[in-house]
């Protein structure tokens, strides 16, 4: 085995030192978890940038708008609570984390369950929600779809492109709901 490798130019040397036969491949073991950490770790990086460049642009004769995903995902929620048979947003991890804020008062749940992808003046959303039992799901994920292109394109000018829906769960309502309605109506 050769401890030097050849580079470009003669004159320079680089000393590369050889693997010990004794290594068992341990090396080799490390470099792969290393090589494996660098990719996770990228991956992790480029979601964190993404985020950051994720904002729409509406460009006019003396400036330009830019509208961060977050006011898009807020519209887009309030939109969706409000169609009927629309239970809450966000999938069942988000709907726990969402009850302990909501305990110490911290929760502003219009955007939860709303994630917004902006590209200039387009916009895409995804939304999680929980339907109401006894709704019939494509009715109501329709009525979602047409409620937040129309708010978001009314109120922000971006031109929405998509509307995915994942209907997480169906809210059957029990005798504690009743309560809480009768609390309300009073």
């Amino acid at each position: 085995m050769s401890d030097v490798a050849p580079t470009a130019d003669p004159a320079v040397q680089v000393h590369v030192p050889a693997q010990r036969p004794e290594s068992n491949g341990a090396a080799d073991k490390i470099s792969d978890a290393v090589e494996r950490a660098t990719a996770v770790s990228g991956r992790v990086a480029s979601a964190v940038v993404e985020r950051l460049r994720n904002e729409g642009s509406l460009t006019a004769d003396r400036g330009a708008t830019t509208i961060a995903d977050e006011v898009v995902e807020k519209i887009a929620g309030i939109a969706a609570r409000s169609v009927p048979g629309v239970h809450d947003l966000g999938g069942d991890v988000a709907r726990v984390f969402a009850g302990l804020k909501e305990r110490v008062g911290l929760d502003d749940a219009s955007d939860r369950g709303v994630s917004v992808r902006l590209d200039g003046e387009q916009a895409t959303v995804e939304i999680t929600l929980v339907i109401e039992y006894g709704q019939v799901v494509r009715t109501v994920t329709e009525a979602v779809r047409a409620e937040v292109i129309a708010a978001v394109e009314k109120m922000l000018s971006l031109q929405v492109t998509e509307v995915n829906i994942k209907v997480d769960d169906v809210h059957v309502a029990g005798p504690e709901d009743g309560l809480t309605r009768q609390r309300q109506a009073v």
